[in-house]
């Protein structure tokens, strides 16, 4: 196969088509050219008209290829519009799973800070409660330094370490035995012939007090509320409470 031939293979159809035209017009034109000159009106007419009857068969030929050249690319056009469209939804669906995971992690940290600011604040609030609670408990009461408040500051002692007895129990031996006196002594009975005089509120002897003093108080028979509990102390143990008594013991 020669060169020029194979050439001629590779031409598309539509280039064919018009180039068919284009020789068929050509060819009109050489044959109207070699019409004798005393050739009749009518016999050039007819040659010409015989010579270009092929021409728009071959015209529409190449013009309906241009309109499928056409058609192709307008779906092309469409196909790639289509392409971008879809691509575009593919973006979109991508954001929108992207905002809905933002939003989900934003919501599971939001859940997860306000626990933990509820944990803090639980934490702090017990904080405070037990710091509020060891300042009562270091915080003394305030007693009156009179034979009411001692009575009362010994009972407070007394609950504490289990020892029963009552403000009226502790009161009415207080008075019968010292008259509230914190200073009173017995210098005349038999304890003190032996020594070991009977002292303060409730006439505790020093071997009675030693032995049924309550640790945290004054070691003194003569303070007054180590005196009362010591000997609340002892009553409880001989005659199960100092509201038992109600003479000499």
């Amino acid at each position: 196969m020669t060169a020029s031939s194979t050439t001629g293979n590779r031409l598309k159809k539509s280039h064919k088509l018009s180039i068919a035209g284009v020789t068929a017009v050509a060819a009109a034109a050489v044959s109207f050219s070699l019409i004798p000159g005393n050739a009749s009106a009518e016999s050039q007419s007819k040659n010409v008209a015989a010579s270009v009857s092929t021409a728009p068969a071959a015209w529409n030929i190449a013009n309906g290829s241009g309109q499928a050249a056409a058609a192709h690319e307008s779906l092309t056009k469409q196909d790639n519009i289509a392409d971008r469209v879809a691509e575009i939804h593919a973006k979109q669906g991508s954001a929108t799973a992207t905002v809905k995971a933002d939003a989900k992690d934003k919501t599971a940290a939001e859940k997860k800070a306000t626990a933990k600011a509820k944990a803090a604040e639980k934490a702090k609030k017990r904080a405070a409660e037990k710091t509020k609670a060891n300042r009562s408990a270091d915080r003394k009461p305030a007693y009156a330094n009179n034979l009411n408040g001692w009575i009362k500051e010994a009972l407070s002692i007394m609950k504490k370490e289990k020892i029963p007895g009552t403000y009226e129990g502790l009161h009415r031996n207080i008075i019968r035995e010292s008259s509230g006196d914190p200073r009173a002594i017995n210098n005349w009975d038999i304890n003190a012939k032996n020594g070991v005089p009977s002292i303060g509120l409730l006439q505790v002897i020093k071997p009675t007090f030693d032995a049924y003093h309550v640790k945290g108080t004054p070691d003194s028979q003569y303070h007054p509320v180590a005196n009362i509990v010591a000997a609340a102390n002892y009553a409880a143990d001989r005659y199960g409470s100092i509201d038992n008594v109600d003479s000499a013991y």
